[in-house]
């Protein structure tokens, strides 16, 4: 049979597999890279903040993303329960992208808003003081620890390379503006701006 001359032919069967992969990657790939809704920022979009800036990279360094995804995928139980479903134009200046796979604590990608800058704080300093199920750990040294400035500037320049469109202005007074600022702020203040472009549209 036809099939068992695939099998036994191993040249022949890697070939026609790197073939069928390369078909697929050309016929749903491929297209992604010239779609206007997945290379264009939605209306609306602004890129973060410094404080936000800074609030992220203590994010992703307190390892958040590990348990909460910011991805909330189009099927009805996840929009009642988290919001509108993410699309890809909100993360055209995410770098790198944050949505996860483990929920281990609930989805973030709609939280900004939700709850009060008191009530963000209380939840990270003691999580079971606000949500007594909560097996989330608390992290009070975030409100002894001022952010460190010396490198927001580079940082969005960097980010600037990577099309994210930072003027001169915003790079030149990035550290005056994080300067002093304690890392519960700037963690705070990212949270509180995640998902709100959609959710203000709503």
């Amino acid at each position: 049979m036809k099939h068992e001359i695939i099998e036994k032919n191993i040249g022949l069967m890697i070939v026609l597999i790197i073939f069928t992969i390369s078909g697929g990657f050309l016929a749903e790939v491929v297209p992604l890279f010239f779609a206007k809704e997945v290379n264009q920022p939605i209306s609306g979009l602004k890129p973060l903040t410094p404080l936000e800036f800074e609030g992220r990279d203590i994010y992703i360094r307190e390892g958040c993303h590990v348990c909460h995804t910011q991805m909330i995928r189009p099927f009805r139980a996840e929009t009642e329960r988290y919001g509108h479903y993410s699309v890809a134009g909100e993360y055209v200046y995410e770098h790198p992208f944050l949505w996860g796979s483990k929920r281990t604590g609930p989805d973030l990608a709609r939280v900004g808003g939700r709850y009060s800058d008191a009530w963000q704080r209380m939840h990270l300093y003691d999580p079971r003081s606000v949500v007594p199920e909560s097996i989330m750990p608390g992290f009070p040294w975030l409100f002894d620890t001022r952010v460190d400035a010396t490198e927001t500037a580079d940082k969005l320049r960097a980010y600037r390379k990577l099309g994210v469109p930072y003027t001169d202005q915003d790079i030149n007074t990035a550290e005056e503006q994080v300067r002093g600022k304690f890392e519960i702020e700037a963690l705070v203040a990212y949270l509180q701006q995640l998902g709100t472009v959609i959710s203000s549209k709503r």
